[in-house]
């Protein structure tokens, strides 16, 4: 089969497009063949070796697929080859087969196309974990979504809308993006490239909020603007960190959070996937029914071949990408 080989860790024009042997299903395992797959963030850094997880090599990277069922394994009968199913693996999603767990793979509804499939995958189960389960989110509460542009930021956005906030607040790095986020659900937009973040976040969430702060922030950016959003918590406020996009590691002051009994968590939510697969299968059936619901619409912006994975990637890593992009593996 076809796919990206990463030999040794490096950037990303490092890997090959080429021959890679076919997987075969074990015990509890699915083989699928993939139709699209989701280009994410964290793919070019598992490929430099700069993720908290580094495959053993060679590997191809890539988290989240759509496809049919080719085989499956001694003890799989949640579904059959020839099911339509949407995959969520640690890597290997940048081939034409792709082996997973079969508590990673989820029957995909007719009506969801191969390209949605894969892109109502990580970055929703993401926003969905961070908004529920680490936030608490309860409807008519107001939340801010930083980097509200990108993956994860329009995701959330769209989730917090569906689930009833009462306002939705993003942070984006320039005013090129404010359309890319009140297309997707964002009520108000602030761009933190302007100057004076840190007192001007808290001023214009203030506005919006009437004067009481923003309760919940899900936060992919970290750096100065973690700071600033942190600033804009209303009391008893919750602040989920889920990545840190700019390349800083933000700290947290004690006292600042007891002063204002505010918390701070983090979300590593492929730990959900492998301590809790039926909770997470729970959460995919729920987005589905969402996006057949017209509550929410992965923004694909764009579908590239496969062969062109280094350009997509490049296009995250240098900030240039709006929404999804999705890689078309094959045709149907």
């Amino acid at each position: 089969m076809k796919g990206v080989l990463v030999e040794a860790f490096g950037p990303i024009e490092s890997a090959s497009f080429t021959e890679i042997p076919d997987p075969a299903a074990g015990p509890g395992q699915v083989v699928v063949d993939v139709y699209a797959a989701e280009a994410n963030f964290p793919d070019f850094l598992v490929m430099q070796g700069d993720y908290q997880f580094r495959p053993p090599l060679p590997f191809s990277p890539g988290k989240a697929a759509a496809g049919l069922v080719a085989e499956t394994g001694e003890g799989v009968s949640h579904v059959k080859p020839g099911d339509r199913v949407a995959v969520q693996v640690e890597y290997g999603a940048y081939a034409e087969k792709v082996v997973a767990a079969a508590g990673a793979c989820f029957p995909m509804p007719d009506d969801v196309s191969f390209e949605v499939g894969a892109a109502l995958g990580l970055v929703y189960q993401t926003a969905h974990f961070a908004l529920v389960d680490r936030a608490g989110f309860r409807p008519g509460e107001s939340v801010l979504v930083l980097s509200a542009a990108g993956g994860i930021g329009t995701a959330t956005a769209q989730l917090a809308k569906a689930m009833g906030a009462s306002v939705v607040i993003g942070g984006v790095r320039g005013r090129q993006k404010i359309a890319t986020a009140t297309a997707n659900g964002c009520d108000h937009v602030i761009d933190v490239t302007a100057p004076d973040l840190r007192d001007r976040m808290r001023e214009e969430i203030y506005r919006v909020t009437d004067g009481k702060g923003v309760d919940v922030v899900v936060d992919p950016v970290g750096g100065d603007v973690t700071a600033a959003a942190l600033r804009a918590l209303a009391w008893r406020g919750r602040l989920v960190v889920v990545g840190f996009a700019a390349g800083e590691i933000p700290s947290f002051q004690g006292n600042y959070l007891l002063l204002k009994n505010i918390a701070v968590s983090g979300l590593q939510w492929s730990d959900y996937r492998e301590r809790t697969p039926d909770w997470v299968a729970k959460v995919q059936a729920e987005l589905f029914d969402f996006y057949l619901q017209g509550k929410i619409d992965p923004p694909i912006t764009e579908i590239l071949p496969l062969a062109r994975y280094a350009d997509a990637l490049r296009r995250l890593k240098d900030g240039r990408a709006e929404g999804k992009i999705v890689l078309k593996v094959r045709d149907g």
